[in-house]
C-alpha cells in the first residue's frame, strides 16, 4: 500500500478500478483477481483466536501497531473473500487508529458490493470491518 494517499483517496481508487468493468460477473473476476494478489498469512498466525468470527468462510486477520500506525494482514478460504479482505487492508492498513474508527467505508455502497453479495457474504464483510475496528479501538486505548 502507497503509504502517501489519504484513506479516502485508497477507496476512491478502489471505486474508480471497479468502475472499468460493465457487469458484475468481471467485477467478481476483478475481486478473485486482488484475493490471489493478496500474500498468503503465514501458518504461524492461523489458529482459532485470529478467525473472524460471523464469516461463513474462514478468515484469519491479525495487526500490530508500529509507529502509530495499525497494519493488518490476512487470509481466507475463499477466493471472493480473500477479495473482500484485500480490499479492506488496502483501505485500513497502515492507517492512524483514529483515521480507521472514523473510516465510513463508503466504497462498498459505492461499488455496489453490498447489493452483490449473499447475505452470509455481507454479514461477512461487516464483521472483518468490525473486527478491524475493534483492533484500532484497541491501539488507541492502549496509546
Amino acid at each position: 500500500m502507497n503509504t502517501t494517499t489519504t484513506l479516502r483517496q485508497a477507496e476512491e481508487q478502489i471505486v474508480e478500478n471497479f468502475s472499468l468493468f460493465d457487469d458484475w460477473e468481471s467485477k467478481y473476476e476483478y475481486l478473485i483477481d486482488l484475493g490471489k494478489k493478496l500474500k498468503p498469512l503465514e501458518d504461524q498466525y492461523k489458529l482459532e483466536e485470529n478467525i473472524i468470527k460471523g464469516c461463513q468462510s474462514t478468515v484469519w486477520l491479525v495487526s500490530w501497531f508500529e509507529n502509530g500506525k495499525v497494519i493488518f494482514k490476512a487470509d481466507s478460504d475463499a477466493v471472493i473473500v480473500k477479495g473482500l479482505v484485500s480490499m479492506l487492508i488496502e483501505v485500513l492498513s497502515n492507517r492512524t487508529p483514529q483515521e480507521i474508527l472514523d473510516a465510513k467505508m463508503d466504497f462498498i455502497k459505492e461499488i455496489g458490493m453490498m447489493s452483490h453479495l449473499a447475505q452470509t457474504r455481507s454479514n461477512g464483510l461487516l464483521a472483518m470491518i468490525k473486527q478491524m475496528k475493534n483492533y484500532a479501538l484497541a491501539y488507541k486505548a492502549a496509546n
